[in-house]
């Protein structure tokens, strides 16, 4: 298993690279620049800040040197929040977006697989159309058009919770965010786990553990759980990434300081070194969490093997 770790680590490193320079000249060749104000900077003055920053330099020159200081992990100043540098207002905001994610991720992986897993048990039923009924709806329905209306709601109208703001990062402030970004990752897992189990109960160890007259409970839990889990896990990997770097929507729509704000506020003022590290940061995300899915996976299906 560890040389399994080494070689997918090993083989990650070409993606990061890949995400990383693709970004770097797309930022750079999009119209506009982090110096481009309504009110136009003196022209020394913007040839003084271009040359602090290296945005005088050849293209190939600038990437050179931001590799180079990425190598040693120095994401750069951000032009924009110039009293800080990327990988100071990086920490400041993960905290709060893994606070957040780590909600969601827990109410969507434990809550869809629940619920797909009842469904499943009572395939065809009402309460098996109800229950996809509504994960159609979640699936469907972006989180940008759910936390507006949530906000509205539960914050405007009824003013039962805030309509934004981290306040003290109590269930009041976080109930919201967590529920608009979670539903629609709870739903994908209903469907994966509803889908799953149902081929799984009808496969031949599941029938001589029912004809052996185990009760459905130990039959479902102990035999038929472990191999229905594995679509839900390989899904896993890529929702953890997402959604423990942060929302862009759920963090702008309330307001939350997370990493997604600044990714929104990076991009919108071209801040090159801004969005350079959340897009570091979010590549780095999906690798570990791909590599901790393989593992998992290889542990939930003795089949797997990769010695």
């Amino acid at each position: 298993m560890l040389r399994f770790v080494l070689r997918r680590l090993m083989s990650a490193l070409p993606t990061i690279f890949i995400v990383v320079t693709m970004s770097f000249f797309l930022m750079r060749v999009a119209p506009g620049g982090p110096f481009n104000l309504e009110r136009p900077l003196e022209p020394q003055t913007l040839e003084n800040l271009k040359r602090a920053f290296l945005l005088d330099q050849p293209l190939v020159v600038q990437y050179g040197h931001y590799l180079w200081n990425l190598l040693h992990g120095d994401f750069g100043p951000s032009f924009i929040y110039r009293d800080f540098t990327v990988a100071q207002l990086i920490a400041n905001s993960l905290p709060y977006s893994m606070v957040l994610g780590s909600w969601a991720l827990l109410l969507a992986v434990f809550g869809g697989i629940a619920i797909g897993s009842y469904a499943a048990l009572r395939q065809n039923s009402f309460v098996d159309y109800a229950v996809m009924s509504i994960a159609s709806f979640g699936i469907t329905v972006p989180n940008f058009v759910l936390a507006p209306i949530l906000s509205f709601v539960f914050a405007v109208v009824l003013h039962w919770l805030p309509a934004g703001g981290w306040g003290d990062g109590g269930p009041a402030n976080l109930l919201l965010p967590v529920i608009s970004l979670a539903l629609p990752q709870l739903a994908v897992f209903a469907r994966i786990t509803r889908g799953s189990m149902i081929e799984t109960l009808r496969a031949d160890h599941i029938r001589t553990a029912r004809a052996y007259g185990l009760p459905t409970r130990v039959v479902v839990v102990v035999h038929a759980m472990r191999a229905a889990l594995v679509p839900a896990v390989s899904y896993l990997g890529p929702v953890a990434a997402a959604v423990l770097t942060g929302s862009v929507v759920v963090e702008t729509v309330f307001g939350l300081p997370g990493v997604g704000r600044y990714f929104v506020l990076g991009a919108l003022n071209r801040d090159y070194t801004l969005v350079m590290g959340t897009v570091v940061l979010i590549s780095v995300f999906i690798v570990v969490f791909n590599l901790l899915v393989d593992i998992l996976y290889a542990v939930l299906d003795p089949r797997v093997r990769y010695e």
